[in-house]
């Protein structure tokens, strides 16, 4: 029997890139994100397999049970989780109201508990669970400060669980990438990857050592590494794929 992973976030970006890594490998893959015709259109390039997807909003309890039925029903099991969910909104967090600021922390972190819940449930006797958080769980920048402490909260999470669920030999832990190419890279139709500001401060200053952004297929990579043989004594981790970004200053 093929092994299994579900993807959160799977419809574009690092998701849609571990998706289409973990299929061409081998794995049977279940897609979760809210906007389902592009899930169809993943689905449709994924390579044969007991593939699967479901259309809906990570933090909200009819979608656990949605995946709950879909897992149950095409595999009964589930070897591996890589939540690679997110929404980025800028906030004050003086100015604004709370309930604005508290909106894509709660998305997130309820997001990965709802997540990291269900998939223990199915994992019997080993198992991997990811999340990719961001170098924002331990970096400040104004303007982000709802998104960073979801970030470092999930980081935190994954340290709780590994503990929690080290007896059951399911190992889990976070990826942490800096820039990624991706379209949360573009704020207000602008793409800061594409700015003066990033030219100046990270291709051509000295802030970036690598002087790019990521590709999403490199995050991917890593979630594939961790989800592997060679990953077994990798637990509580958060592994920070960022071209060295934060080793200078």
């Amino acid at each position: 029997m093929a092994q299994t992973v579900l993807i959160s976030g799977a419809s574009s970006g690092i998701g849609r890139a571990t998706a289409l890594r973990f299929a061409r490998e081998g794995w049977d893959v279940g897609l979760l994100a809210r906007r389902e015709a592009l899930l169809q259109e993943l689905l449709a390039e994924l390579p044969a397999g007991n593939h699967f997807l479901c259309a809906g909003d990570y933090q909200d309890a009819a979608t656990s049970q949605q995946l709950e039925n879909a897992i149950q029903a095409h595999w009964g099991k589930l070897d591996a989780l890589v939540n690679c969910a997110g929404v980025f909104t800028p906030v004050n967090p003086l100015e604004a109201p709370l309930e604005e600021w508290r909106r894509s922390f709660d998305m997130m972190v309820n997001g990965a508990m709802r997540l990291s819940s269900l998939a223990a449930r199915f994992m019997n006797n080993g198992g991997r669970i990811i999340h990719v958080t961001s170098i924002h769980g331990e970096r400040a920048e104004r303007g982000a400060s709802a998104y960073s402490m979801a970030k470092a909260a999930i980081n935190q999470l994954c340290r709780a669980l590994a503990l929690e669920l080290a007896d059951r030999g399911i190992l889990v832990n976070a990826i942490a990438p800096g820039f990624v190419d991706t379209p949360m890279s573009v704020v207000d139709g602008v793409n800061e990857l594409q700015s003066e500001w990033f030219r100046k401060n990270y291709v051509e200053g000295h802030h970036l050592p690598l002087r790019r952004a990521a590709k999403p297929e490199e995050i991917a990579g890593v979630a594939f590494f961790l989800a592997g043989p060679d990953a077994s004594y990798i637990t509580g981790q958060v592994i920070t794929v960022d071209g060295g970004l934060t080793i200078t200053f």
